[in-house]
Parts: C-alpha cells; structure tokens; sequence
C-alpha cells in the first residue's frame, strides 16, 4: 500500500500537463498580438505595450504611432520566458514521472531526452534549479529594459531574488557533488573502511 501510493501523484502531473497548456495558449496569443501590433492593429499594440508596461520615450511615445524596438525585445523576452517554464514544465513533469511513480520505458524511442537517461531526485533538483536561474535571469533582464516602469525597491527586491537563486542553485550543486563523491568513495573503499 505503502509503495502504491506513488500513484497518488499521477493527478498532480496531468495538473501540470494541463498547466503548460495554458502557456502554450498564452504564447499564441502573445505572439499574434505582435504580429498583428507589427501589421499595424491598433488593438494588438495597445495589448502589447499594457503586457510590458513600456515607459519613457523610447517606449510609449515612439510606439503609439508603431510598434517600437524596445516593446518588440520585451516582447520577445516574455515569450522566451514562457518557453522556459514549458521547458521547466516538462522537465517536472517527465523527470518527476520517472522518479517518483513509474518508469516509462522509452530508452530505445527515438526522441527519448538525453537527459532522462541520467535522472534522478538529485539530478533533478539541480536541473530544476538551472532552470530557474534561466527564469529569473530573462525577467531581470525585462525589468532592467523596462527600469522606469519600476520603482527602486522592486529593482533591488528582484536583483536579490536573482541573487538567492544563484546562491541556492550552487548550495544545491555543492551538496549533490560532495554526496556523489562520498557514495563513490563509499564503494570503492574495502568493506572494512566503509563508515
């Protein structure tokens, strides 16, 4: 009972599968609301510029009449950041799968991810952790491009956020190096010098 209750996360999953669902929706959205600001559709532009909260005159001023150079990269920045957390998504998803409830066989197909031949919890968690890094680095970016939509305290508070992340991301790699090479050390040592 015990062992079968793994399944049990199998809802939370599908969950996730129908999270990044909604993203691929919203990725489509967002990419006709720029092709459409980029044809000329008032509508779509004034989406665009609401989504990214363009200021300044590089911004509003410049993209009222069109669709202006530093609301397309903001644009483009939320897009690659929506693909990150698919990314991310599916990362959790198929490697959260493999881990925890059951295999899924799919060593010999063809399209069978690399990186799933190496999973595990520990793997993972570093994985997921890089991802994250990626995540907040494409949104610092966005606010950075975007600084006078900002005040100083939200610079600062996502810049320490970054910051924490990068700091956990390599307190995560440390430890899941330093295990790795105890356990490797473990079993190459003589029975009689294992701790």
């Amino acid at each position: 009972m015990l062992f079968l209750s793994r399944w049990l996360q199998l809802p939370l999953y599908v969950g996730l599968i129908v999270a990044l669902g909604v993203y691929v929706v919203h990725f489509w959205n967002e990419l006709l609301n720029l092709v459409g600001a980029a044809m000329g559709n008032a509508q779509a532009l004034h989406h665009l510029l609401e989504a990214v909260a363009v200021h300044g005159a590089a911004g509003a001023g410049e993209a009222s009449q069109h669709l202006g150079e530093t609301t397309i990269m903001l644009v483009a920045l939320s897009l690659i950041d929506v693909v990150m957390i698919a990314n991310l998504l599916i990362m959790v998803i198929v490697g959260g799968y493999e881990t925890f409830v059951s295999r899924t066989y799919l060593e010999y197909h063809p399209d069978h991810p690399e990186w799933l031949s190496h999973v595990n919890a520990s793997v993972l968690k570093v994985k997921l952790a890089m991802a994250i890094i990626g995540i907040s680095s494409i949104h610092l970016l966005r606010t950075f491009l975007n600084a006078d939509a900002y005040s100083v305290k939200a610079l600062v508070a996502q810049t320490a956020i970054h910051i924490t992340f990068l700091v956990s991301a390599l307190a995560i790699a440390w430890t899941d190096r330093v295990m790795t090479r105890t356990i490797l050390m473990n079993q190459h040592a003589p029975p009689h010098d294992r701790a």
